[in-house]
């Protein structure tokens, strides 16, 4: 009977040594992370007392297709040092996402709307807005789960640097126009450089367990400022024919969907035994 309670107690006494030792916790992640997005920027409303309008709604039709890398620091306490590079484009698909390129270009384009290339052939030109934004920032992730501390509600602001100017893509096998051909092209593409600013509001996923399931959704609204960066501008409906001295702003809004990479292998749930 003695061996038996003696065993017993071993057991028990085992048992809750174990427990003791057993620290089932939750720790958030401090790293470097690499995200690559996808999204659709909509021009909003703008400022310009040119007529005929030059806000990037006025001259570009939308929605624009964005694409952008980032590179987030995340701290433990869930503060985000960031820095993203972003790249628009017009969307519509191989066709003209120009305003009014007849108006603004008559000198270039027919009442017909083609453009006459070399030997009084037809040139095929399509253009379009290209946009880049370079921008460094901060964040916070928000949790909603206490099972999973790093995700959750994200807020971010970030500002820098913002390019934008029409681009013109010739067909080379049919006619080249001459008057968007090399350096002249540059007398219609409005070339603008600024600064931009930039408030994020989303939701950040990132699992306990998988380093390639990260994902970020989030609703960017960019406020713009640029001038323009040529020392000849010809714009014939907003009536340019020379120096473009005007300041612009512009806003785009639209959602950006994120694939997030942290560098490390370490997961936020963690089971430690001793």
């Amino acid at each position: 009977m003695s061996k038996r309670l003696i065993i017993i107690a071993s057991i028990l006494l085992t048992a809750g040594s174990l427990h003791a030792q057993v620290k089932e916790g939750i720790d958030t992640l401090e790293c470097h992370i690499v995200g690559f997005s996808v999204g659709l920027a909509n021009p909003g409303p703008g400022q310009s007392d040119i007529i005929g309008g030059g806000n990037m709604r006025d001259l570009y039709s939308g929605p624009y297709l964005d694409f952008g890398i980032e590179w987030n620091y995340k701290y433990k306490n869930n503060l985000l040092l960031t820095f993203d590079a972003d790249i628009w484009f017009g969307t519509q698909g191989g066709s003209d996402n120009l305003r009014l390129r007849t108006e603004r270009m008559s000198n270039v384009f027919t009442t017909s709307g083609y453009a006459m290339g070399w030997n009084g052939v037809d040139g095929v030109v399509t253009a379009y807005n290209r946009d880049i934004a370079v921008r460094p920032g901060v964040g916070k992730i928000i949790p909603v789960s206490k099972k999973n501390p790093d995700s959750g509600i994200l807020l971010k602001l970030s500002g820098g640097w913002f390019m934008q100017k029409t681009v013109f893509n010739q067909d080379f096998d049919r006619s080249p126009v001459p008057q968007i051909t090399g350096d002249y092209g540059k007398l219609y593409d409005h070339l603008r450089n600024g600064v931009i600013l930039t408030e994020s509001v989303g939701f950040v996923y990132m699992s306990n367990y998988s380093t390639y399931i990260n994902i970020k959704i989030s609703f960017d609204v960019s406020q713009c400022w640029s001038w323009s960066s040529r020392p000849y501008v010809m714009d014939d409906l907003m009536g340019l024919h020379g120096a473009d001295k005007n300041t612009y702003f512009d806003l785009m809004y639209g959602f950006r969907l994120t694939w997030m990479f942290p560098f490390t292998g370490k997961t936020t749930y963690d089971y430690y035994y001793y």
